[in-house]
């Protein structure tokens, strides 16, 4: 590196220090050298550079007056070459420059400005030559380290090896990649997404109470993919340093790519499973093998989990989440990402009992992941083998969507909640939506000749337990109202609200279409 202590260094150039500086003015780095004999070369002369001057413009100022220009400039020091005419450094230069600490060397009358230049192009040199080397050096490690499938932990391990920086790699579904030296919060990983998502994305993003971040781009297939965040601003950042993580980007985009490519295959896989587990025994025969493949025993028991959120959002990397939350307890697992939910199916040969205490558990490790949302988890019954899996999916994705609704409990069976969402979601789509559709089709269509409110009467009706007073009053209308509302309904569907057995298919169906909308 160019400083003038490097310079001083070389006992060819000859040179004496008559003034430090401020301390470590001597070590700090030079950009170049610039040569002056104008009175105030300020203009011309870069922030970083060092003057080298003979004093011909002792004629014309002060040497208060030039130290001042040069120093307004931002020069990093200044060289003075004696001469025949001034064969000693004038006493008010160096006063001068000791009254401002700014550093001042004195280059022997036998030694010209050419050899500081020399001298410094070689410094220059030698440290692009050592640039390079580790340039080659790096790369070929990283290069290794992806060919070895270290992944891209292994790649940021690569570059810590030379800067101990605080890296993560996070992508535009607000993924953490891999990290080190740092831990991302959700709010941190959404913050580094939006900032992907701007055209052109910045250089630097605000991640709150970890402060700026710089931000080096990976452009996986043939877009931004990814971004390698460094927690320090840009401005803190050595060239070096600069330099080391816009290299490993480049090879981070690889291995983004490569993971990418996995993450998909893996949630396709995953995602035809529920289908065929749903689809019973059509293809039935194809489970056990899919299971296998991400290392679940089909033929031992298994449980299904089903975790949302109940704000209905469905937040990018809830499935990296949940799918992190049993490989840190040593589960294997299958993790499907479906539109509202997330299906979890996993060996378990504990106690039935202890699974509601497994499920507490992924709710808050999902909850510290998101904070300010409410995961629920619903839970369904044990299988006792992979040919029995489609109960406790069903049980588990409806005991999720109650408790997406109800407030208080965030963790249950379907039994916990009521056995006629169980009823009816063993029963495919297409049945539930016939039968909502030939009992409430005809309120439908009343309502939307007459703006009417028999299909929302019926539901409150319901769900204060058939009270005419309660009902009357939740929707401000007079009891007479409410009863000739009621007897319209019994007109259009057939089914009178005073028979037990007519109120039970009017639940139902408004249950079924309440699911089926959610489903």
């Amino acid at each position: 590196m160019l400083t003038l202590q490097a310079l001083v260094a070389d006992a060819a150039l000859e040179l004496r220090v008559l003034e430090a500086g401020e301390p470590g003015a001597l070590e700090a780095r030079a950009l170049w050298l610039h040569n002056t004999e104008l009175a105030d070369p300020s203009p011309y002369v870069r922030e970083g550079e060092i003057v080298l001057t003979n004093g011909l413009w002792l004629a014309e100022a002060t040497p208060a007056e030039f130290v001042a220009n040069v120093r307004r400039a931002g020069a990093a020091g200044m060289v003075f070459g004696l001469r025949e005419q001034t064969p000693t450094t004038p006493a008010e230069l160096i006063k001068a420059c000791r009254a401002a600490r700014f550093p001042l060397l004195e280059i022997s009358i036998r030694v010209p400005f050419t050899a500081v230049t020399e001298a410094a192009a070689a410094i220059y040199t030698e440290q692009r030559q050592d640039a390079l080397v580790g340039l080659v050096r790096r790369g070929n490690a990283l290069a290794a380290a992806i060919s070895h499938g270290a992944g891209a932990s292994g790649v940021l391990s690569v570059l810590r090896r030379e800067h101990e920086l605080p890296l993560a790699v996070v992508d535009r579904m607000a993924r953490q990649l891999a990290a080190a030296g740092a831990d991302l919060t959700a709010d941190q990983l959404r913050r580094a997404a939006d900032g992907l998502a701007r055209r052109p994305p910045p250089l630097e993003i605000d991640l709150g109470e970890a402060g700026r971040a710089s931000m080096f781009l990976v452009s996986a297939v043939g877009d931004i993919d990814a971004a390698l965040l460094c927690l320090r601003p840009i401005t803190e950042l050595s060239r070096a340093e600069q330099d080391a993580l816009e290299q490993t980007a480049r090879f981070l985009s690889l291995e983004v790519a490569k993971q990418q490519a996995v993450q998909a295959i893996e949630q396709r896989y995953a995602s035809e499973l529920l289908d065929m587990i749903l689809s019973g025994p059509q293809r039935a025969a194809e489970v056990p093998d899919r299971l296998r493949a991400f290392g679940v025993d089909p033929d031992g028991a298994l449980a299904v989990c089903t975790l949302a959120f109940a704000d209905g959002e469905t937040l990018p990397g809830i499935a990296e989440a949940v799918t992190d939350f049993f490989l840190d307890n040593s589960t294997a697992v299958v993790v499907a990402a479906g539109s509202q939910d997330v299906v979890a199916v996993l060996p378990w040969r504990r106690p039935d009992d202890e699974l509601p205490e497994l499920a507490g558990r992924l709710r808050d490790a999902v909850r510290r992941k998101f904070p300010g949302h409410r995961p629920v988890v619903g839970i369904g019954e044990p299988a006792a083998s992979a040919a029995e899996l489609r109960r406790p999916l069903v049980q588990s994705r409806e005991a999720c969507q109650v408790l997406r609704r109800r407030p208080g409990s965030d963790v249950a069976t379907i039994g916990q909640l009521g056995t006629h969402r169980l009823l009816l979601g063993l029963h495919d789509a297409e049945t539930l939506t016939g039968f909502a559709h030939r009992v409430l089709g005809p309120l439908r269509a009343h309502d939307q000749r007459h703006s009417g409110e028999l299909e929302h009467t019926l539901r409150v009706f319901l769900e204060h337990d058939a009270q005419f007073g309660a009902t009357a009053a939740a929707l401000y209308v007079h009891v007479n109202t409410l009863r000739n509302r009621l007897a319209k309904v019994a007109e259009l569907t057939g089914l009178d609200v005073a028979r037990t057995v007519d109120r039970v298919d009017l639940f139902l169906a408004l249950e079924a279409d309440s699911m089926r909308q959610s489903g």
